[in-house]
């Protein structure tokens, strides 16, 4: 049962979180809080305690206890900003492999001696050149997209993709179903395009369907978006009848799927895209920046003709085309098997170091997925994310809490760890410290 000192932490917790207590609001004394929650004056002053260790109120000698102006800490969700060279990145993943240097050396030196130099010093096509987006079908079968070139569209990534997605296909006030739990990036796009997620339960095994069905029968849902190979951040496979149901559903409600493969590389022989199960309602997007390089900004949209008209208007409104240069590495890479080989090569990668987070935190409850580049780690009732993050912070240790991935407003007690940055030695001991720390923070 919690602690009621500790709801009452939450309550006041979320009600700076969503605004409701804005910045510098005086709070109650903690004579008064006393009197009005009916707790001692000792649990009055641990529940403020507790929130100036979270970073939401600071205390001020003879003035009182006031609302802090809270902002994400260097690193922490998507507002990735600059960190001290010395703090290991656990929030963002750039898995890389020592030999991709000497692989774009080499791109670089036969581009010069063979390349079409002075084409890629041109506007290219909106969508990209078809030779290209022949190649980028080539691969996507692999991944079982059976797609041609004009089904394509080349983008700047796999979250230019999204972007491409929500502002050609939606509008302000638009409805968008999404897991409780989603990727940060895509719920930053919606808050930017004035889009209403609405939150879908979600279990250990994937989205609560029957939940979503409700949603869609009382409220006018235009789109659901999904990760059904590797959830970012829970880690999820959904099976083949999972997927046939929201392909279902789909129909039954005239939705727009949104089927963000990111992360799908890294599983072997997985179900078939979601795609392959709505393709007249499905936009599919993928990029090749965390099978290849998160330096090389490009990705691929899969579409149905009458939505292409629109994505590509909005690829010339903000990038005109793909770096012509990106996509002809890239594009090289998949005709010579270097790409399938990097995926191979990443899928065990992220084994190990899967391997590793299971020798740290075996005794832990956590949630992965075994060749996946991130965990979820729910934390105890008495343990709070922020603190957690803030001492990690102090220790050159950057993760994330719930809060960016979250799209209700009962935020989880948890925190997102990304394995794929630091070297595999760096990883360990960094996990370590994560463990200890959060066993520090329970006991204390």
């Amino acid at each position: 049962m919690k602690a009621r000192y500790k709801a009452i932490v939450d309550d006041y917790a979320a009600a700076i979180r969503l605004g409701q207590l804005a910045a510098g609001t005086q709070l109650p004394t903690h004579r008064a809080l006393s009197a009005e929650k009916h707790i001692s004056l000792a649990t009055a002053t641990r529940v403020y305690a507790e929130l100036e260790s979270m970073g939401l109120v600071s205390g001020e000698t003879g003035r009182g206890t006031f609302v802090r102006e809270i902002s994400l800490p260097a690193g922490l969700g998507i507002d990735q900003q600059i960190v001290a060279t010395e703090v290991l990145d656990l929030n963002f993943n750039y898995p890389a492999l020592p030999e991709q240097t000497e692989l774009l050396r080499d791109a670089l030196r036969q581009l010069t001696t063979t390349g079409d130099l002075e084409a890629l010093l041109r506007y290219q096509l909106h969508a990209g050149r078809c030779s290209e987006r022949e190649t980028i079908a080539s691969h996507l079968v692999l991944a079982g997209i059976n797609a041609c070139a004009d089904d394509i569209l080349i983008v700047s990534g796999a979250q230019h993709g999204l972007a491409i997605t929500v502002l050609g296909l939606f509008k302000p006030g638009d409805v968008i179903a999404v897991d409780a739990l989603t990727y940060s990036g895509f719920k930053t796009l919606a808050v930017a395009s004035n889009l209403e997620l609405v939150a879908i339960p979600v279990s250990a095994t994937g989205p609560d369907l029957n939940a979503l069905r409700k949603i869609c029968q009382h409220r006018r849902v235009r789109a659901v978006y999904t990760m059904p190979t590797l959830h970012n951040p829970l880690g999820w496979v959904l099976s083949s009848d999972q997927r046939k149901e929201i392909a279902a559903i789909s129909r039954e409600h005239d939705l727009l799927v949104i089927e963000d493969a990111a992360y799908a590389f890294l599983v072997s022989d997985p179900p078939p895209p979601l795609a392959t199960f709505a393709p007249e309602r499905t936009i599919y997007v993928t990029g090749f920046s965390k099978n290849i390089a998160t330096g090389l900004r490009v990705g691929a949209v899969v579409c149905p003709a009458p939505y292409r008209a629109a994505l590509e208007r909005v690829i010339r409104a903000t990038t005109w085309n793909t770096p012509a240069l990106m996509t002809s590495i890239v594009c090289g890479w998949i005709r010579d098997g270097t790409v399938n080989r990097l995926e191979s090569l990443k899928r065990e990668d992220a084994q190990k170091r899967q391997n590793i987070a299971r020798e740290v935190f075996g005794s832990l409850p956590y949630i992965s997925h075994p060749v996946s580049y991130f965990l979820w780690l729910p934390l105890a009732e008495e343990v709070r994310a922020e603190s957690v993050v803030r001492s990690l912070l102090e220790k050159h240790i950057s993760i994330s809490t719930a809060e960016p991935f979250s799209t209700s407003q009962n935020v989880p007690h948890a925190i997102r760890i990304a394995l794929g940055s630091v070297s595999e030695d760096l990883l360990y001991q960094a996990l370590i410290t994560v463990r200890e720390t959060i066993e520090y923070e329970q006991y204390r």
